[in-house]
């Protein structure tokens, strides 16, 4: 007979808890925008030291892993940029790190992949985020698709080109017109700047000094893509660039950003022992493909795969953060699930059209805003964060509100 140590054939499923999350200011890619000439990774690094000194009960040497994603891993975005950020962050170096792509949903993928290692006992506390320096970095730069692609007609050449793949689901669904897309970017436009001005948005940024030649010395608080100001006749006069006589256009869609995030992961347990806060749980998540000629779309089969997961319908869903990389993908989702334009529940605080979207860090920011927002209302049990991802795909997970009063009762 065998004899000696016999693994453990099961081990019981972890709660894993969201602490915090920050993110620098988004700003504008290209020469002119406030992180030209910068590295993406020093960016990085300043939200992971921001959040260990938002965090001070937690020892640097409990960190168990480091995941930055970025969509574009060259340069100062390469190197096994996990790794990297973290010794530049000044984290043990027994800390160990690693990167991740999944495009649009690279820090989404960061954070469901660490927690994935919480549930399983691998980890008691992570640190998942994503960077994105379009400036130094431009979608696409150097890219090399196969062949195949075009020539076995595996995908349509519009699927390489995000722009067209929101005109595609124009054409798909007639009824979301270029004048219901416009209405939508102005109302995130408003709801940003609202916001704002409540403060809302500022505790989760990390300020971030920037030197320009000539202008010396700025340090950048806030945003920089917001346009407060804009209406709907203003949008009306904008080009579209993807199609004659398109819908699509830089008003109604995200622009070109560089920008990152960072969150702080932990068991329950971990949480507990450690004094850490806890903003949110983590219920389930799920991702999806579809066609990729229609990527917009990847948010609606990846939610039915959470839902049914979690045992949840979409009525339960008390809020939603959609990453609104073009204002049709949220409105065909929106469509699929009976959920008005100007519903309430959806992007509070406005979203990418009006904040920007640098790729692979932009789940976590919206993780930060729902995290926010279930403090502010503890009337929601259950929230979600969800987003598109290039070459057809979409991410969800759905989070519950420990400020409500039945967290944690009969729990999913």
């Amino acid at each position: 007979m065998p004899t000696g140590r016999t693994a453990r054939a099961s081990r019981a499923v972890r709660d894993v808890v969201f602490v915090d999350g920050v993110r620098t200011p988004f700003g504008k890619a290209g020469d002119k925008g406030i992180y030209a000439g910068m590295r993406a990774d020093d960016l990085v690094v300043k939200c992971i030291r921001d959040l260990l000194r938002r965090n001070p009960s937690l020892p640097p040497e409990r960190i168990d892993d480091v995941a930055i994603a970025a969509t574009t891993q060259t340069g100062d975005q390469g190197l096994t940029i996990g790794r990297t950020a973290a010794l530049l962050a000044g984290l043990p170096r027994t800390v160990p790190g690693f990167a991740i792509d999944r495009m649009c949903a690279g820090a989404m993928t960061a954070v469901t992949t660490t927690a994935s290692g919480i549930a399983f006992g691998a980890y008691d506390v992570v640190i998942a985020g994503g960077v994105e320096h379009m400036g130094n970095h431009p979608m696409g730069a150097d890219a090399d698709p196969n062949p195949r692609f075009m020539s076995e007609r595996i995908v349509d050449p519009a699927a390489l080109n995000m722009g067209n793949t929101a005109e595609n689901l124009h054409d798909r669904f007639p009824g979301i017109t270029k004048d219901r897309t416009d209405a939508y970017a102005v109302r995130s436009q408003q709801k940003l700047a609202a916001a704002y001005e409540d403060g809302r948005i500022q505790p989760d940024l990390v300020p971030v000094a920037g030197k320009k030649t000539g202008a010396g010395w700025t340090l950048n608080s806030v945003d920089e893509p917001p346009r407060p100001g804009t209406t709907v006749e203003d949008l009306a006069t904008l080009r579209t660039p993807f199609r004659a006589h398109g819908r699509v256009t830089a008003g109604n869609a995200a622009g070109l950003n560089d920008g990152a995030t960072a969150a702080l992961l932990a068991s329950a347990d971990a949480a507990a022992e450690l004094g850490l806060p806890v903003r949110m749980r983590l219920v389930a998540y799920a991702f999806a493909g579809v066609e990729p000629e229609v990527m917009g779309i990847g948010p609606v089969p990846a939610t039915e795969k959470a839902l049914r997961q979690a045992g949840l319908d979409i009525s339960d869903i008390g809020l939603f953060e959609i990453n609104e990389a073009f204002a049709v993908q949220v409105l065909s989702f929106l469509d699929h699930f009976g959920i008005d334009d100007d519903d309430p529940r959806v992007n509070r605080y406005g979203g990418a059209i009006a904040v920007g979207h640098p790729l692979a860090s932009s789940g976590v920011r919206l993780m930060n805003q729902l995290a926010r927002q279930f403090e502010e209302d503890p009337s929601v049990r259950y929230g979600m964060t969800t987003m598109c991802i290039g070459l057809g795909m979409g991410a969800t997970v759905i989070w519950e509100n420990p400020h409500h009063e039945h967290y944690g009762q009969d729990a999913t």
